[in-house]
């Protein structure tokens, strides 16, 4: 069964900085896709970083409110995909959940096509 474990949230600053971790037990996550949603109370899912490849190619999508802003990577040895966040603004604060499947999905941030789900961590921005 796969097994999806988030960690690295916690409170910060505006313009304060969080790295984010995704692990997982009895999967590979280095063959699959991967990526980092989040929902803010009242608000639907929303994706914000993936990897799509499940061929190495290591292609990544962002989500436009992010972008030049957060990186997703992956540590293979570890078998763990990071986010890093930077300039944290107080709209980033949600609980971000990291998503895995064993398809490619169609669209990386449509939510439905992700079968495997971490627990989430909270992130909170503010002053």
């Amino acid at each position: 069964q796969v097994q999806l474990v988030e960690s690295g949230g916690g409170q910060v600053q505006p313009g304060g900085s969080l790295r984010l971790s995704c692990t997982a037990s009895e999967f590979t996550l280095e063959y699959y896709p991967v990526t980092w949603f989040r929902q803010a109370p009242g608000t639907e899912r929303e994706g914000v970083a993936g990897f799509s490849d499940s061929d190495g190619s290591g292609e990544t999508y962002y989500a436009d409110s992010v972008k030049g802003r957060f990186t997703i990577s992956r540590d293979n040895a570890r078998n763990t995909v990071y986010l890093q966040m930077n300039s944290l603004k107080p709209e980033d604060t949600a609980v971000y959940y990291c998503a895995t499947d064993l398809m490619i999905p169609r669209r990386w941030d449509d939510d439905s096509e992700y079968d495997y789900w971490g627990q989430g961590t909270q992130v909170t921005v503010s002053s």
